[in-house]
């Protein structure tokens, strides 16, 4: 998978198309990822304790890679991720201007 956790991205495509985000938590099993503030789920939680009263928590949902492209970090432009091996070293680079991201 090429988008790792801590990359900055831009949603291609669904209902949140345009918006930029942080990625939380990659989950490369079901090629999807998890995005900071980004296709928000509500989810209604019990009261834990007699007396307390129960909520309503947002939580980020997971959205599939294939909606999303990688920010430069050098060209700030959304690019796609291509690999680079220097030295037995695997690297990732920007498609467009070819520095690592």
């Amino acid at each position: 998978m090429k988008i790792k956790k801590g990359d900055q991205i831009l949603i291609i495509s669904g209902k949140e198309r345009g918006r930029t985000g942080k990625v939380l938590e990659a989950l490369p099993g079901k090629q999807r990822i998890v995005v900071e503030g980004i296709n928000i789920r509500k989810k209604h939680v019990r009261p834990k304790r007699s007396g307390e009263k129960g909520q309503i928590v947002q939580l980020p949902a997971p959205i599939h890679i294939s909606n999303v492209k990688l920010i430069c970090k050098n060209c700030k432009n959304p690019t796609r991720v291509g690999y680079k091996i220097v030295e037995g070293k695997k690297y990732r680079i920007c498609k467009k201007c070819g520095q690592e991201t």
